[in-house]
């Protein structure tokens, strides 16, 4: 694996006093995160600048997602030692192209104001098709605008429309979740009143759609929670803007509404830590207990007064329904309140592996069982 001295330069500084610690090397970032005992954590792959989304290929090919790079790239382990030894640039230049998406041979890519498609692409790793465009009518507002893409098990690729502002009343389709048959046929809007989601997965007992939504900005540090959500049905409204973690009114929009008119969060985390991609463990890697569990990166927040979030939390089910939230992994935040990294999008492998995305080290972690000592 290419080392390569400094892979991205930091240059964010928070108007709230704290700020990014670039760590002097793989070893010193890894020694400042704790994992469960029995548990490994290692880099997978270490020259994918600001990698977000993450999907699954053939032949173990990981496809990944950027935003303001514009970038596209593919990881792979062709020796097959568990470490990635290549890296390929799939696309340049794109629209903050957040969000891949895998089926049939073709990786789904979605931009900012579309989705397109390069097909056989495992197959041209080294060089790259020309991609097709799936779907073009997306609207172009940057704020919000980045989107993620999944394949559900309907065979629809899901995608979501955030809100083009902090607070405001958008007309459709901002605000929503939609879906699409993989050749851009049968756009629908299934579900309004979402502010922004960038991370959803199914819960493998019930094939039920579980969704992290980004609360408002500027109501204070600890107001609103942020959300998991639960789309069960055809047109369902999570809120916003009217009301908030399904019991905070908004100051603004709010006059008049009563919250139980909308669909309430199925859990509902700490304000501002920005829950983004989710993954329920499917494997049989892990101890029992994390059968069906899910797993949130949570990227961390730019808006408190202390900052929180960057870390990794395990939110438990029982019965098909959330029922605790706990650290998994953490250390990303130090101490004195410097950043290390910021998780975003999780990914499990075949041999029951999970990846796991820091968009501002620009690596791709790997999360292993070994058994307790």
């Amino acid at each position: 694996m290419t080392q390569t001295k400094t892979l991205l330069t930091f240059l964010l500084v928070f108007n709230t006093g704290f700020g990014f610690a670039q760590p002097a090397s793989h070893q010193d970032l890894l020694k400042n995160l704790h994992i469960p005992d029995g548990f490994k954590l290692s880099i997978f792959a270490d020259n994918v600048p600001n990698a977000r989304s993450l999907a699954l290929g053939d032949k173990g090919v990981v496809f990944v997602g950027t935003g303001a790079s514009g970038n596209v790239y593919a990881v792979e382990d062709a020796n097959h030692d568990g470490v990635a030894d290549k890296t390929h640039t799939i696309a340049t230049d794109l629209y903050m192209p957040n969000g891949v998406a895998y089926k049939d041979g073709a990786l789904y890519v979605a931009e900012i104001n579309r989705i397109i498609r390069y097909d056989n692409i495992t197959e041209s790793l080294s060089k790259p098709p020309k991609p097709s465009v799936v779907y073009d009518k997306l609207p172009s507002d940057k704020h919000h605008g980045w989107k993620y893409l999944r394949f559900g098990p309907d065979g629809k690729l899901y995608t979501a429309i955030g809100a083009p502002c902090n607070i405001c009343k958008p007309e459709k389709p901002y605000a929503s979740l939609i879906r699409l048959n993989p050749d851009g046929s049968h756009f629908e809007i299934i579900a309004t009143g979402i502010r922004n989601t960038v991370g959803f997965d199914w819960q493998p007992e019930t094939d039920s759609l579980f969704f992290t939504e980004n609360g408002r900005d500027l109501l204070g540090d600890d107001v609103p929670p942020e959300e998991l959500n639960n789309w069960t049905k055809m047109g369902e409204h999570f809120g916003y803007p009217y009301c908030h973690a399904g019991e905070i009114l908004d100051p603004e929009f709010g006059k008049g509404k009563s919250c139980k008119k909308f669909t309430a969060p199925a859990w509902k985390f700490k304000a501002h830590i920005a829950p983004l991609g989710l993954r329920f463990y499917r494997g049989g890697a892990f101890p029992a207990e994390y059968r069906n569990q899910l797993f949130v990166a949570q990227h961390g927040s730019w808006n408190r007064t202390k900052p929180d979030g960057y870390r990794i939390a395990l939110v438990r089910f029982k019965q098909g329904k959330p029922v605790s939230e706990e650290v998994f992994i953490d250390g990303w935040l130090s101490k004195d309140d410097k950043i290390l990294g910021r998780p975003v999008d999780i990914l499990e492998q075949p041999d029951g592996s999970l990846l796991i995305s820091d968009d501002q080290f620009g690596v791709i972690y790997k999360l292993e069982y070994q058994g307790k000592k």
